[in-house]
């Protein structure tokens, strides 16, 4: 029996990564897809939902295979999976993926990422979920790459397993034909040289529009960041588990200290 997916992405359903991936998939005869994803770009909104105002669902055509169709979503990609998983399908997918996302999810990015974002409202919904994303990948036969590779890991996924509330964070390092191999690895440190441009719009008005810089810095051999920098496919196991368990009974003596009334 095929295995059922849920598609879904942050990059908008039209984007060339959700769009080839898709391809991919369903050429390969092995999976069956559902496709739900914002219908225009919706980068960087983290775990955002939408509660004041409706969703509006359309269904969508795929510019490389018109047998598939989706829907497009006026939300966030949390919005989409919510919405697929809670009210548009028929049966819960065997694993949702969100991707291929065009540019990288590395490091502390994954607090920002929608893509991201969207696997792990998978995971809260208690399915297994993958985020992929291709490192400043803008030529199709490396979303293509990527999109072979995640064909060919869906078994070993449904096979082996993963933790619950545990996601798969993957990012492919650009160049197809220079890839080396993939490596499991940890989240490394994204820090930004942020800068916001002030201007001023054509009623007067003040605004800023937020600009800034990647600062490289030294990683660890074993992260996410180091594994691109290197030419590896980097595979992070997420959870969306933030507490700080160590500092528990500390933080309880400090709390005993406090004299109440």
């Amino acid at each position: 029996m095929p295995v059922k997916l849920l598609i879904t992405n942050d990059d908008g359903i039209y984007a060339e990564g959700i769009q080839l991936l898709s391809k991919v998939l369903f050429e390969s005869g092995r999976y069956r897809l559902k496709i739900v994803a914002p219908d225009h770009e919706r980068s960087a909104v983290g775990h955002a939902i939408t509660m004041h105002r409706p969703l509006r669902v359309e269904q969508a055509r795929f510019l490389h295979n018109p047998e598939l169709t989706g829907w497009s979503v006026n939300g966030t990609p949390s919005d989409c999976v919510k919405l697929a998983v809670e009210a548009l399908l028929d049966e819960r997918p065997d694993l949702i993926i969100s991707g291929i996302n065009r540019g990288s999810n590395l490091g502390t990015d994954v607090l920002y990422s929608g893509t991201v974002s969207a696997a792990v409202e998978g995971i809260i919904l208690g399915l297994p979920a993958v985020a992929v994303s291709l490192t400043e990948g803008d030529e199709s036969q490396d979303f293509i790459y990527a999109a072979e590779f995640i064909c060919d890991l869906i078994p070993q996924l449904i096979a082996e397993g993963l933790p619950e509330g545990t996601m798969l964070n993957i990012n492919v390092p650009p160049g197809s034909s220079a890839i080396k191999g993939a490596r499991a690895t940890r989240l490394g440190t994204r820090r930004y040289r942020n800068s916001f441009d002030r201007r001023i719009d054509p009623r007067g008005m003040i605004y800023y529009w937020l600009a800034g810089e990647l600062i490289e810095g030294e990683e660890e051999e074993n992260s996410d960041v180091q594994a691109i920098r290197d030419g590896y496919i980097s595979i992070t196991p997420v959870h969306f588990n933030l507490t700080n368990e160590a500092i528990i009974p500390d933080l309880q003596k400090m709390l005993s200290r406090i004299k109440k009334g």
